[in-house]
């Protein structure tokens, strides 16, 4: 039966630590439990592909074309290191690793651009398979890649301009034959106001039809072969991409350059932000083209996304708890002592893992099994060293005056505390406003993602902040919000002002202030210099300053 079975696993934890957030041990454990997956499905799952590459979150986190090649196939480098260096797959089989290695990359709405990312790709990916790992089948060769197109640059304001967006995104990965997805997955119009309706991302899964059944597309060759304009802009890419690549593993590899990375991405995004909000790159609907026509599909806004509906989460832990009442408690008992021998040691993790999840063991009865032994890590944040805004326009100068000035009225630097609650692990919005607060003159306390409500209170007291902002996109905001709140109450802390930042219907925003967050912001607030504007206001007004 293993035999035969065929599917994905994403796997791919240098994307956590860059991006993503869900992480739990360190590098050379998560590694390590990267290569036992991949040389177990080689041998025994053969259809299985074990890891996802993924360059979809890089892109997300603010990287530019050249540094989600880089980075994506830098990380490929260090897993098939991994996989080579633990001597579970034979030369004669190495091959077969390489090939059912798949990746999954994001796509701009510069649809040209990202045409000649993805041939770049190709290219990229067969020279190093084949010059560093001597692969010498073609098919095994292939890069194989699903997609989703790009999130980040979804908007709350006129929402309906995203669905040209998504088209266009489409567009760059399926044009070119040669460099075409095997996948496609596409968001929804409304994701930048919530989450989608089931309708929603039907409409999303009826633009990829349109383009597959009733337009030519897949009736020709690749349209791009002998374009002079696409060949320079591939090699242009090709040549930044290996550059960075050389980079990195002259640093040691993917592993060791996760730090460099990090900083690396946050400071592309920080650009990014900074050209848009300076009016270079245009926006339709955000910066430029801003007034509209009253819109029917936002017209009633609550109605117009998902809403998660509380019982599910009771559901789910009655579910656990039923499950844990008919189990054999010993036999689990005894399934997980096993595996944390078997960490302890050198053999491939996979045989102990199935027989604790055969003997009944839950996912978080696994990953505290092993955090015992692994121990946890935190990633870099990318903060401290990222480049924001080089040149303060009239904007910021007038916010750091007003930073400066609020602060000496008060005795001392401003602190803001950027805190990320419960497990959320999108934290590319709250670096950005640390790196934008830091630019500022803010003294800025952020200490990564999935802090608990109290870690955050406590982070609070002993850093004796001016103002604590939380930024939440899972939707939990009407969980966590209130606890933070509660926390800081019961600190003695009543008076420290609690800004809210993230994907917030406007119903929740108005509950939010009802319970006493100061000021709630949207991604239809793109401007983060004004953002600081409002906190300095948010503090003032605290402090009757004003």
């Amino acid at each position: 039966v293993a035999a035969q079975l065929a599917g994905t696993t994403q796997n791919d934890i240098i994307k956590e630590y860059l991006s993503r957030g869900t992480y739990a041990f360190p590098p050379e454990a998560s590694m390590r439990l990267i290569a036992d997956m991949i040389a177990y499905t080689v041998h025994q799952i053969p259809k299985w592909n074990p890891i996802n590459i993924c360059s979809y979150h890089l892109q997300e986190a603010g990287a530019t074309p050249t540094q989600e090649l880089a980075y994506a196939l830098c990380t490929a480098i260090a897993v098939l290191d991994e996989v080579k260096n633990s001597g579970q797959v034979s030369e004669e089989d190495f091959g077969k690793v390489v090939g059912r290695i798949s990746f999954f990359v994001n796509a701009g709405v510069r649809f040209i651009e990202e045409t000649c990312k993805m041939r770049a790709f190709v290219q990229l990916w067969d020279e190093i398979t084949r010059e560093r790992y001597g692969v010498t089948d073609e098919k095994m060769r292939r890069f194989r890649y699903g997609v989703q197109v790009n999130s980040l640059g979804l908007t709350e304001a006129q929402p309906e301009n995203n669905v040209q967006r998504i088209v266009l995104e489409m567009l760059g990965v399926t044009l070119s034959k040669n460099a075409r997805a095997r996948a496609l997955q596409l968001p929804a119009w409304n994701e930048a106001l919530g989450l989608p309706r089931p309708w929603d991302q039907q409409w999303s899964l009826r633009l990829q039809q349109v383009l597959a059944f009733e337009s030519d597309l897949l009736e020709y060759g690749d349209i791009f072969d002998g374009s002079h304009v696409i060949e320079a802009k591939v090699a242009e890419l090709v040549a930044g991409a290996k550059a960075e690549i050389d980079r990195v593993q002259a640093m040691g590899g993917a592993i060791a350059a996760v730090e460099y990375m990090k900083g690396e991405l946050v400071s592309s995004h920080a650009a990014r932000r900074a050209r848009i909000e300076s009016g270079e790159e245009i926006i339709v609907g955000v910066n430029k083209f801003e007034t509209t026509e009253p819109s029917p599909l936002t017209a009633d806004l609550d109605g117009a996304i998902m809403v998660a509906d509380p019982e599910a989460e009771r559901t789910a832990l009655a579910s656990m708890e039923e499950w844990k009442a008919q189990r054999d408690e010993a036999a689990v008992e005894e399934a997980l002592r096993a595996l944390a021998e078997a960490a302890k040691g050198t053999e491939n993790l996979m045989p102990a893992t199935l027989a604790a999840v055969r003997a009944g063991a839950t996912t978080g009865e696994w990953a505290g099994t092993l955090r015992e032994v692994f121990g946890e890590f935190r990633a870099p944040t990318g903060v401290s060293g990222a480049v924001g805004v080089v040149e303060a326009g009239a904007e910021l100068a007038e916010v750091r005056t007003r930073v400066q000035q609020t602060g000496e009225e008060l005795g001392g630097r401003l602190r803001l505390l950027v805190g990320k609650p419960g497990l959320d692990g999108h934290s590319n919005g709250a670096e950005q406003v640390a790196v934008r607060a830091r630019d500022a003159g803010f003294e800025v306390v952020y200490q990564g993602i999935r802090l608990t409500p109290q870690q955050i209170v406590s982070a609070a007291v002993a850093e004796d902040v001016h103002c604590v902002g939380l930024s939440i996109l899972s939707g939990s905001h009407m969980e966590l919000v209130p606890a933070v709140l509660d926390g800081l109450r019961e600190a003695g802390l009543d008076d420290v002002p609690v800004i809210v930042g993230g994907i917030i219907p406007e119903s929740d925003g108005r509950k939010l202030v009802e319970l006493g967050v100061a000021a709630v912001y949207t991604p239809k607030d793109f401007g983060l210099t004004q953002i600081m504007g409002g906190i300095v206001d948010v503090i003032r007004k605290a402090n009757g300053l004003d």
